[in-house]
């Protein structure tokens, strides 16, 4: 990230997919985020594939926001309601602070695409130490609604914001 108080011109996303049964040629919602951000012009610095276990998920999203290219982190999978998701129990611990309009606005732009069926779809936005993270359902509609609605165009300023780089006060 620029260490001006300017935005950076390219933010760093790191992306990981979380899910006990794909792989990263069958992933179709972290295709989409990738697109996303690249379309954008930003930079992919990492993408992965991991199991759907709490401490493995929490491991690697702590790893990944202690990297000095990643500016942002998204997440896909393991936000269900089925007992084995547990991607947002295992991030949550690691935010400074939560990003509640982002679940607020991704809840109603879902709603309007999909109806009632976000019932069960989860999703989560905070900061961990001055990086932004969102976790996103695996689901490729969902992942775009999220990324090309709100985290990409919001990115540049979340990742100067959180990391402390403007001085301006919100």
């Amino acid at each position: 990230m620029s260490d001006s108080t300017d935005e950076p011109d390219v933010v760093g996303a790191a992306v990981v997919t979380v899910s006990s049964d794909s792989s990263l040629e069958e992933d179709d919602a972290g295709e989409a985020i990738v697109a996303a951000f690249e379309t954008a012009g930003h930079e992919i610095v990492t993408r992965e594939l991991i199991q759907r276990d709490h401490d493995n998920v929490q491991s690697k999203v702590s790893r990944l926001v202690d990297r000095d290219d990643a500016d942002i982190v998204v997440t896909t999978g393991g936000t269900g309601v089925e007992p084995q998701d547990a991607t947002l129990e295992a991030v949550r611990p690691l935010l400074d602070k939560d990003l509640p309009a982002f679940l607020d606005l991704f809840h109603a732009l879902s709603y309007d695409e999909r109806g009632t069926g976000i019932v069960s779809s989860r999703a989560l936005g905070g900061i961990s130490d001055g990086v932004p993270i969102f976790c996103l359902p695996n689901d490729s509609d969902a992942v775009r609604i999220a990324c090309e609605s709100i985290i990409v165009p919001e990115a540049r300023r979340l990742a100067t914001l959180a990391g402390g780089t403007d001085t301006d006060e919100e």
